[in-house]
């Protein structure tokens, strides 16, 4: 792992996980690759992150072992990315702030970005994680998540406007 000295300075893991995912652009790249993007063009228009500012937070997410590099199928210049484990591992705190914002940053009007599912038994769990029909917390990977139309049409116009630009 790399770490700076803004990292290794205390035993607080919040500290120090700050230190690697701390910024809004890595959070962002984060949620795409876990939602199936991998292309470096896909993941800016989503993210809305400048051509650098991408580089720079992929580099610094593939150097902390939290993204993989490989070359893309079929295209000898260019690259898909992935999540490693260590990165796929941060699929609670993605879901976590996924709920704080739903709640705290969102008027109800607007409707959830995404829809999860409880795969034992099929009912919509609320953000609060707990499934209505089984009336228990559900663990996360007994969750299937999809994106609401609403949350589909704002990704399309992106794609589209950079597809225009």
């Amino acid at each position: 792992m790399a770490q700076g000295p803004e990292d290794s300075d205390t035993l607080c893991p919040v500290s120090r996980s700050t230190a690697l995912i701390g910024d809004r652009w890595s959070l962002l790249v984060i949620r795409e690759l876990f939602m199936g993007g991998s292309r470096f063009l896909d993941l800016q228009v989503q993210t809305g992150a400048t051509p650098q500012m991408l580089t720079a937070r992929l580099k610094r997410l593939e150097a902390d072992g939290l993204v993989r590099k490989r070359p893309s199928a079929g295209e000898a210049r260019r690259h898909e990315y992935a999540l490693t484990e260590k990165g796929a591992d941060l699929l609670p705190v993605l879901l976590a702030l996924r709920g704080w914002g739903e709640k705290w940053c969102k008027s109800p009007e607007e409707g959830v970005a995404l829809r999860t599912t409880h795969r034992t038994c099929g009912a919509e769990v609320g953000i609060d994680g707990v499934c209505p029909a089984c009336n228990r917390p559900v663990a996360w990977p007994e969750l299937a998540a999809a994106p609401t139309a609403d949350y589909l049409d704002e990704r399309r116009r992106r794609a589209g406007a950079r597809n225009r630009a």
